[in-house]
């Protein structure tokens, strides 16, 4: 019998002791808290926040002084409506685990909301505040509408009703104006890339001249499409002018932040698209009678500088001094009207008083010899009258060809000019002006208006 025996005592023989690896260790408390905690949702706010080049999620929720590390892979963070950041209230769901190599607890979320505002509304913020930022809704870098297209382009849903609504308005106001149209869907995740596409290919064919991107309204879910940023970039990028008629009034989206002009339904944007042929054949009207207005107001001006022109010492002096010899001239021909008068009568009162000497004499002789008398004396006096008359054309002629030789006008039409000084006084002397002052040069056709210089 032992002692202890003798004593009354039990013992037990103690547990052989259990060593963990840290890798095991680790490895067991995760499986452990995996199965426990499958399905957790989590409120806190991001703090920490690092998107990693592949594409996965890192942060931290915070919740006073407590603090669990997030990760979210690749895969979930795609499906993210918003973009996470510091400050922002979430709500996570996933499961706990733990990173083994740092041996640290977090979370591995797959889905991800923010507290308050709806992903969507938050993801729209986001995209509206850094396309602002970049200059993309500036209105300096947004295109005008052509007045009256030659073709417009819509990129909408063929089977939707804003389609019909805007070919009924485009039909009643210019029915002439070829539509094209690029179907596409404008709901769900293949939208934004369909939309996206058509804008492209009217830039590409340059096939239109202005293009509208359409759809009927709906909630924000319904409108999602609209607001993503590689089909703000593509509406940006246009070359041809892009309305947006997205929604109802009530209803923004990026792209008609981003667009040359938004419409508030579609039915507006066929309104705003193309003028009616009523308001074109107006607007043609009072252009028309703006250019006559100007066409006649440019005629009074010209007429009032030529009388100007006209009045002016110089062409007065000029004008008198022709008038003096057209006086000469109508002196000189009324004179000698007056001389030949004067010569035929003479003539009539010989041939009177040789008729009252016929009447002693034999009349048959004597008119005979008066008759040939009168015959001779009346050549002589045509011939006489003759010469008088070519040796006074003569003279008028040459006169007027002097005349004409003496006109200023026919002096500037040999190359000279008249040249005025700022007052309108004629300039015969260089010394009348100095260095600077202007003088006009009223050449044979026009005026030329220049400045005195220095010679060199």
């Amino acid at each position: 019998m032992g002692l202890g025996d003798q004593l009354g005592l039990t013992f037990q023989v103690a547990a052989a002791r259990r060593v963990w690896r840290v890798g095991d260790l680790v490895s067991a408390a995760r499986t452990a808290l995996e199965r426990e905690y499958t399905d957790v949702w989590v409120e806190g706010e991001i703090s920490n926040f690092r998107g990693a080049d592949s594409g996965h999620l890192y942060f931290t929720l915070k919740d006073g002084d407590a603090q669990l590390r997030i990760v979210m892979f690749r895969s979930s963070a795609r499906l993210l409506r918003f973009k996470p950041a510091d400050g922002l209230q979430v709500i996570a769901r996933g499961r706990m685990t733990i990173y083994e190599a740092r041996g640290e607890l977090q979370l591995s979320a797959e889905y991800l909301e923010p507290k308050g505002a709806g992903a969507l509304q938050i993801a729209f913020e986001q995209l509206k505040a850094k396309l602002a930022a970049e200059g993309l809704f500036d209105a300096a870098r947004k295109k005008p509408l052509p007045a009256l297209p030659r073709r417009i382009g819509i990129v909408t849903s063929p089977r939707g009703a804003a389609i019909q609504d805007m070919l009924n308005v485009l039909r009643r106001r210019h029915a002439s104006v070829p539509i094209l149209i690029y179907p596409a869907q404008v709901q769900g995740e293949a939208a934004p890339g369909e939309v996206r596409a058509g804008i492209q290919h009217f830039n590409r064919e340059r096939s239109v001249d202005v293009i509208i991107v359409a759809r009927g309204g709906g909630s924000i879910e319904d409108l999602a499409g609209f607001n993503d940023e590689g089909l703000a970039r593509a509406i940006a990028s246009s070359a041809i002018p892009v309305i947006s008629a997205v929604g109802h009034e009530t209803d923004f989206t990026i792209a008609d932040f981003v667009a040359d002009l938004r419409a508030p339904t579609p039915s507006a944007a066929a309104e705003l698209v193309i003028e009616s042929r009523h308001q074109l054949e107006e607007r043609v009207a009072g252009l028309r009678q703006r250019l006559a207005r100007g066409a006649r107001y440019r005629l009074l001006i010209a007429r009032q500088s030529l009388t100007e022109w006209a009045q002016h010492a110089a062409f007065a002096r000029m004008q008198d001094a022709l008038a003096r010899r057209q006086q000469r001239v109508d002196d000189l021909v009324h004179r000698m009207v007056r001389a030949e008068h004067r010569l035929l009568g003479q003539h009539r009162s010989r041939l009177d008083v040789a008729g009252a000497r016929i009447r002693h004499f034999d009349v048959r002789r004597q008119l005979a010899a008066i008759a040939r008398e009168v015959d001779s004396h009346t050549a002589a006096l045509a011939a006489a009258t003759r010469r008088f008359l070519l040796v006074r054309r003569a003279r008028w002629e040459r006169t007027g060809v002097r005349l004409e030789e003496m006109s200023p006008l026919k002096i500037l039409d040999r190359g000279y000019a008249l040249v005025f000084d700022s007052t309108g006084k004629l300039v015969k002397d260089a010394a009348q002006v100095k260095v600077g002052d202007e003088v006009s040069a009223r050449l044979a056709r026009g005026t030329i208006v220049s400045t005195v210089k220095k010679r060199e």
